[in-house]
């Protein structure tokens, strides 16, 4: 194997030297949090180095600042999800509480299929929530989201794409 790096794994190290410390302050500042920080700044480089293609920032900071962003609002977004889910556990009796182990199991499940509803668009995601959790009609979503009825047909479509996918590895 050659010694020799990429053109884009050469970018994200020069990225990486000369902006980790301004970003890491950044994200220190968003999140309040140094270890946060230092996961979401590690995670922003990790995400660049998987980029199939990756040109030279004219604005490097505003470039990393966009990819944190999307990264600290992923955790912000799983995070809210976490204090959801259990504050609906607090409701129940103690007695009917499941064990830490599937509560951990629980929450993970709740993560990827926020992971994976998050690649539709937020009126899909809406759409699919919508009807699968709150178990309204097609006519009713359409109403509340202000899109016809087949277009709430295409995003449960979508959402149930998505879902295959997770369980079967392979689009329909």
């Amino acid at each position: 194997m050659s010694s020799a790096q990429s053109p884009h794994a050469e970018l994200v190290g020069t990225l990486y030297r000369d902006h980790r410390a301004w970003l890491l302050a950044w994200l220190q500042r968003s999140t309040a949090c140094r270890q946060r920080a230092e996961d979401l700044s590690q995670d922003t480089f990790v995400r660049l180095l998987g980029r199939e293609q990756l040109v030279t920032p004219r604005e490097p900071r505003a470039f990393l600042v966009a990819v944190a962003k999307g990264l600290l609002f992923d955790h912000f977004r799983r995070a809210a999800l976490e204090q959801a889910y259990l504050a609906e556990l607090a409701r129940l009796p103690e007695a009917e509480h499941p064990s830490p182990e599937l509560q951990h199991l629980v929450l993970e499940d709740l993560k990827a299929i926020d992971r994976l509803l998050g690649k539709l668009s937020s009126k899909a995601r809406a759409a699919f929530l919508h009807n699968r959790l709150d178990g309204m009609g097609h006519g009713e979503i359409a109403e509340r989201l202000g899109v016809s009825v087949s277009r709430v047909r295409q995003y449960i479509a979508q959402g149930m794409r998505q879902c295959y996918v997770a369980l079967y590895g392979a689009p329909l």
